[in-house]
């Protein structure tokens, strides 16, 4: 068995002011001269730094429960910059560019000290899905949602309806 234990991941070194909630923010366009990272190179970088700074890997459960963490820090900052949360001054300076970046470091980690080519696992995961789902989505437009409760009036409380039984 592997010597398996991750660092935690890098800290949060970009403030910056978040999006005023439910607000849309345009994207800047891409950066063509930025250099491109395979997920290869990726799942390199991660394990050369964690083999020279972190020193060693967690163990893959304290990972998964990392990975929990971090997803969770994911939808705090989600609720806040695009659904109903207000922000509290804990969330001042957090990205979610930098929370995500943070999913993927344990991701990544989680990948290497299990022997997954995620390079690999992506290509079968994308022909597993075009086969499934070729024509799955194909009666939804844009702004629909095909579930029962999309359709369902509002609930007289303003709590969202319960789902069919």
């Amino acid at each position: 068995m592997a010597d398996n234990s991750l660092t935690p991941p890098l800290p949060h070194n970009t403030p910056a002011s978040p999006p005023p909630p439910n607000s849309t923010v345009p994207s800047p366009p891409p950066d063509t001269t930025a250099p491109s990272l395979s997920i290869r190179q990726a799942q390199d970088l991660v394990d050369g730094w964690i083999r020279t700074t972190g020193v060693r890997y967690f163990s893959e459960l304290t990972n998964m429960a990392i990975l929990t963490e971090e997803v969770g820090e994911v939808a705090r900052l989600m609720s806040r910059l695009y659904g109903d949360q207000s922000f509290k001054d804990s969330d001042k300076g957090k990205e979610l560019s930098d929370e995500l970046a943070d999913v993927l470091w344990v991701v990544l980690c989680i990948a290497n000290q299990t022997g997954i080519d995620l390079t690999t696992a992506l290509e079968k995961n994308f022909t597993k899905k075009s086969i499934r789902d070729a024509t799955r989505h194909q009666h939804l437009t844009p702004t629909s949602n095909s579930s029962p409760e999309a359709s369902a009036p509002p609930s007289p409380t303003g709590n969202p309806p319960l789902p069919a039984q």
